[in-house]
């Protein structure tokens, strides 16, 4: 029997870094425990309302964050604060699948406009791999706004 499982990053921002991963990943923060949110409701700004009534101060309200799939199939990913920098090469990363079912120059192609998405966001490039049939189809390698290393397959 399989386990659900959850993903955790240790972050300075843990906001930032969530919201860039949302972005990234096409994932929502959710909203608060027992709080109804009309639609399209700002949900980071919800979670302060929130934690501002629970008496959290404001200093510890950056210390975690969240996203989750919206259709519920990918794990939830959540973020914690942690003091140290990142030392070295992380050790587990996310691959990222961005040209599903594509092959060659159209694979390629996609995970290049990809990558200039990510980039706009926060992220940087690293370094392509280009095709190596049958064994690889090429990939880009970024890191995160905080450093973190991650693949475009």
């Amino acid at each position: 029997m399989s386990r659900r499982f959850q993903v955790t990053f240790d972050a300075h921002d843990p906001r930032a870094l969530s919201s860039f991963w949302r972005d990234a990943l096409g994932y929502v923060h959710p909203g608060p425990p027992g709080v109804e949110l009309p639609e399209g409701a700002d949900l980071l700004a919800a979670w302060d309302d929130f934690l501002a009534r629970a008496g959290v101060p404001e200093a510890e309200r950056n210390a975690r964050s969240a996203i989750e799939d919206p259709d519920g199939q990918g794990p939830r990913v959540f973020f914690q604060r942690v003091p140290e920098d990142k030392a070295g090469k992380n050790r587990v990363h996310l691959d990222v699948r961005a040209a599903p079912g594509l092959v060659g120059e159209e694979r390629m192609a996609a995970l290049e406009a990809e990558c200039d998405r990510l980039v706009g966001l926060g992220a940087k490039r690293v370094r392509r791999f280009e095709p190596a049939p049958p064994m690889s189809g090429g990939h880009i390698v970024m890191t995160d706004p905080e450093g973190n290393e991650f693949c475009l397959d």
